[in-house]
Order: C-alpha cells, then structure tokens, then sequence
C-alpha cells in the first residue's frame, strides 16, 4: 500500500512539472501594418486646441511591447489649406499640436508621411446635441433591481444625426460603447443609457455623447460588435480585417491600420446616489 502511494506521488509530480512547460506554438507572422489613432475630439466649452494623433504598428501575437514610429511627418489641412502641424513627443510616437481650429461642419484632410509611404484621409468634424439632464432610477433593468441612468439631449430637427456614446464606470476597467442614429426620433429629446448592472452608491461615471459621422458609424459598428465579442475595447489595436478611411496614397495595398475621426463631444460626470 505505502509502495503504491509512492508511485502515485512521483507521477503526479512529474505530471504537475510537465504541466509547467511553455509551450509556444508557431505562428504564420505578416510585416507589421501602420496602426494611426487619430480620434481629433473637441469638448464643448474649451477651445479644441491640444490634440494628439498617435502612430505605432502591429507586432507578433508573444510581444510584450508595441512599437512606436518616430519621426514621421503628420499634419491636419483644412478647406482653407490652414495646415496644423503635429510635432512628436520625444520618441513616443506621440504626435501633438497645441494650434488645432476645430470649425464644425468643416472638411478636414489628415496627410502622414513614414518610411517612405503617404498616408491620407478626409472627414468632416460633426456636432453633438449638448446634454441635459441625467436621470438615475433604482428599479431599472429586466429585473426591475438594477440601477439605470439615462443621459438625455434634445436631438436637432430636420437632419441625419450620428451619436457614439461612452460610458467609463469607477467599478470596472473596460469602458461601454455605443452607437446610435436619430431614424426613429429625429427632432425629439432622446437618451444614452448605461449598461452597468453592477452600480451602487458612490459608484462614478463618466458619460461622453460624440457626433460622428455615416461613415465612421459604420466602421465603430464593426469594431463595438468584435470588442462585444472577445471582451476588448473598440480601441485596442484593431484587427487586420477591420479597414479605416486611411489610404496609403504610395502602395494601396500596403493600407494601415485606424481611422481618422472628428467629433465635437459633451462630457459629463455623475455620481450614483
């Protein structure tokens, strides 16, 4: 009986250290793409004038690190030809302009030059309906024990509106994603609402309304329906398969990664009660 109880013990030790092994399996690997985060959103009641564009590229599933591109040239035309340079911050990939004029209804042109490639693309910076209220009811949910929060605004008559909201919660890491248009309340006062079934008393959010555009509704549907998926956010690097409205004007082919976006956007904070 003790001999038996001794050979179970040596294989389950050897079992448990084989347990342990790294296995790496190979991977098919492509030349890395040019990812361009290029989210240009200006808050209502500030000047919009501190924006960031940020350049990095995909790299190997069993990398720990994301690389940065540095020294590339990036700038914003306007319909005017107005140029607004975006200079980098020290070997961060990290490309900053403190000049920006965010005009909304305006055709805006984004031109980056890397490694010897063109990348180009237009958008039309679109306006948001400011918020009005926030509401919070403790009987919300399928439950009818959940607390729900609704952000409201009064949408503008008369035209074809686009909205992304944002909902980012101090009891969880991942921020919620939302997409909406006006079809079936165009003209009348209408609301976001959080999708947190977890809230309590003292939890914060913050609630964020962007106007975007047909184009860029389109592209967020894609990426919210695949974060939805796989438990990411719609902003992690995207996949290979989701294209943006960024060409490659030198090899069409080689076409990077993101999307070129101008939204204004209403911010507000709530406290649950």
């Amino acid at each position: 009986m003790k001999k038996t109880t001794l050979y179970l013990l040596i294989i389950l030790a050897v079992l448990s250290s084989a347990c342990e092994d790294v296995i790496k399996v190979d991977l098919d690997t492509t030349p890395p793409k040019l990812v361009i985060e290029a989210a240009i959103n200006w808050k209502k009641g500030t000047t919009g004038d501190q924006q960031k564009i940020k350049l990095t590229t995909t790299t190997s599933f069993y990398s720990t690190e994301i690389p940065k591109i540095s020294r590339a040239t990036v700038y914003i035309k306007n319909s005017t030809n107005a140029i607004f340079n975006f200079l980098e911050v020290a070997n961060t990939g990290e490309y900053v302009c403190d000049s920006f004029l965010p005009v909304i209804n305006e055709v805006y042109t984004l031109h980056i030059i890397s490694n010897g490639n063109t990348y180009i693309a237009s958008e039309v910076l679109k306006p948001v309906a400011p918020i009005t209220k926030i509401i919070q009811k403790n009987e919300g949910g399928f439950t009818a024990k959940n607390i729900e929060i609704k952000t409201f605004y009064q949408d503008p008559a008369s035209e074809t509106n686009f909205y992304l909201y944002k909902y980012v919660y101090s009891n969880q890491v991942k921020s919620n994603y939302y997409l909406d248009k006006d079809e079936f309340f165009n003209g009348n006062e209408f609301f976001s609402i959080s999708q947190n079934d977890n809230l309590k008393k003292g939890d914060k959010i913050e609630v964020s309304h962007f106007g975007i555009s047909k184009a860029y509704d389109s592209y967020m549907s894609v990426l919210v329906s695949i974060a939805g998926n796989n438990g990411g956010g719609p902003f992690q690097s995207p996949p290979a398969t989701v294209r943006g409205n960024i060409i490659n004007t030198t090899d069409t082919s080689n076409y990077p990664l993101g999307y070129f976006s101008l939204s204004e956007v209403d911010i507000k904070n709530y406290t649950i009660e």
